[in-house]
């Protein structure tokens, strides 16, 4: 694991690389952290995307300053499809493909907020997204996804926040005719795969960790990754 900065329109921000064994080039994935910030959880996720023959990026959106006030302003990019957070993600995609041992192939993953990044990024220079349980935003899936590029979404069946989001994703994905892998795991809340604080809290709200169903889900992005990167 190595900490690097990421050089952005808005100045340097930090970010977690993480490299594949062997040689390369290999695909490139950028991670995008959920709302409580870049934590444990995403720094192994970024080993295990990288374990898996991709060159991995996760960059800090919450660099400039305080949780609450990076979040703010954070979200507000990601309702607005624009924004200073869309030109740090650009820069951490940048920085992959100017690198030696990266092929130029650019993925994307987020979880939660950072689902909501992967989502709205289809479009965005990624050749593939993976959108883990991002924020409600069904009633815009059809204008998200418009001329973007192919998607592989995770939900969990108990996720308050997502009703029928997968449902209501598939089919819009579909009526795009979007290469899709969309999977929606029963008995399965929110943050299932990247562990929001507080777990036993959370699952009272219908979050939690699944390890079973992240497992799966790695599964499924792990060969649409190979599939539309390689």
């Amino acid at each position: 694991m190595t900490d690097i900065e990421i050089e952005t329109p808005a100045g340097s921000i930090d970010a977690v690389l993480e490299v594949p064994s062997g040689e390369g080039p290999w695909p490139g994935v950028v991670v995008i952290h959920d709302a409580f910030g870049l934590r444990a959880p995403h720094r192994e996720i970024a080993r295990r995307i990288a374990d898996a023959g991709f060159l991995a990026v996760a960059p800090n959106l919450f660099a400039r300053g305080g949780v609450i006030r990076c979040m703010q302003k954070v979200m507000s990019d990601l309702m607005a499809y624009e924004g200073r957070s869309f030109d740090d993600i650009a820069a951490a995609r940048e920085l992959l493909t100017s690198r030696p041992d990266c092929t130029g192939a650019i993925g994307i993953a987020g979880f939660c907020m950072g689902g909501g990044f992967a989502l709205v990024a289809v479009t965005k220079g990624f050749a593939a997204s993976a959108p883990f349980y991002p924020p409600p935003l069904q009633s815009k899936y059809a204008e998200i996804v418009d001329g973007g590029c192919p998607v592989v979404a995770s939900f969990g069946e108990r996720d308050r926040l997502n009703r029928n989001s997968g449902r209501r994703l598939e089919e819009v994905l579909t009526q795009k005719g979007i290469p899709y892998d969309v999977k929606t795991y029963p008995k399965t809340g929110h943050s299932f795969a990247d562990r929001a604080p507080v777990q036993a809290l959370a699952r009272v709200t219908g979050f939690g960790e699944n390890k079973e169903a992240a497992e799966d889900a790695w599964q499924r992005v792990f060969g649409f990754f190979n599939q539309h990167l390689r």
